[in-house]
């Protein structure tokens, strides 16, 4: 079975109900609240301040950041539910079959980046999009550490798989590496962090994978898994459902085993060198700021991504046997930390 460079241009033969607009922006208004509020109480120091804004063409939306909070140095989570005339040339560079159709996406996104270097920086974004008689959910959630924790990632992981599993048996085999993918700096050559999971395009039709790369894992496990049942909006509703509730439990025991551990100038420099690979990705290759950029957003909500304090040094190369090394050789290599069960607390 041969997996095509870009998603197959059929329409889905399982339209979405008639208030499925209503719906998930509801559903992503309700995951930015729970998920501030899990954050605000997490944190035990610093607040969400909120920002409404609107869009001339169509839409708006909700940017809440927490600044210098106990835990979190900098963080947003952002709702927005936009429309307009026509998609961008990024998302009709993938779906053709959406040109000339007016559009609707709404989506909640994340990224918090916490003070201590032992704490994770971490991202999520869960969106949905209709063109006339083409709609697809996308998106996905990862986990980028300074210091190496097996456990850490062995839990985060875990949840996901948990989240995955409960819907389709393959979904977790193949949204992994497709997270390794697509989070990867290909001027770097280096992965972010340790991934997540990672999907778009779904409209419950055809393979899982619908990405570029199809000599990729993720491209190689789908064809391998076949064509999965056909899936309904309903159902792939309630999957991002699942997906954007099992951000809280993987993500707060680990700041909780973090937040207190001491560190030194040595953690800090490093963390905020790594930060400044968070800003290259997320300026170079991030699909949610080239389709806020292309669509006119809030400039101010799109990059808020990006970390308040980074740095970067020419050439640097960790000393040996350190910390810093084994992020390098092991935690920014794809591996199989799901399967890590002796190491979950």
């Amino acid at each position: 079975m041969k997996t095509t460079l870009t998603p197959q241009a059929t329409l889905s033969k399982s339209l979405p109900p008639v208030d499925a607009k209503t719906r998930v922006s509801q559903l992503m208004r309700q995951l930015q609240d729970e998920i501030s509020q899990g954050l605000q109480q997490l944190d035990g120091g610093g607040t969400f301040q909120e920002d409404t804004w609107e869009r001339p063409e169509g839409g708006g939306g909700r940017s809440r950041v927490i600044r210098d909070g106990a835990v979190f140095e900098q963080g947003g989570v952002n709702f927005s539910e936009v429309w307009g005339s026509h998609l961008p040339p990024s998302i009709l560079a993938q779906r053709p079959e959406a040109e000339g159709h007016q559009f609707y996406a709404t989506g909640t996104s994340m990224v918090l980046h916490p003070r201590n270097p032992y704490v994770p920086t971490v991202h999520l974004n869960y969106r949905y999009f209709e063109a006339g008689p083409v709609w697809w959910f996308g998106g996905g959630i990862d986990l980028t550490p300074y210091y190496p924790f097996a456990e850490d990632a062995a839990h985060f992981h875990y949840t996901l798989k948990q989240a995955c599993d409960a819907h389709d048996p393959e979904y977790y085999s193949v949204f992994k590496p497709w997270c390794d993918e697509y989070f990867y700096l290909k001027h770097r050559q280096e992965m972010r962090g340790i991934g997540g999971i990672f999907f778009d395009y779904q409209d419950g039709q055809g393979q899982l994978y619908r990405g570029p790369d199809p000599k990729g894992v993720a491209a190689i496990t789908s064809d391998r898994v076949d064509i999965p049942a056909t899936r309904n909006w309903e159902e792939l509703f309630a999957f991002v459902q699942d997906c954007g509730k099992a951000f809280l439990p993987a993500y707060t025991p680990i700041v909780k085993r973090r937040q207190s551990m001491e560190y030194g100038d040595r953690e800090r420099n490093f963390q905020l060198y790594r930060r400044g690979r968070y800003v290259e990705f997320n300026l170079v290759y991030d699909r949610g700021t080239i389709f806020g950029l292309q669509t006119n957003g809030r400039t101010e909500s799109i990059l808020m991504s990006l970390p308040p304090l980074v740095r970067w040094e020419y050439g640097y190369q960790p000393e040996p046997n350190t910390p810093e090394a084994e992020l390098y050789q092991v935690f920014l290599k794809p591996q199989d930390w799901a399967s890590l069960t002796s190491l979950l607390v």
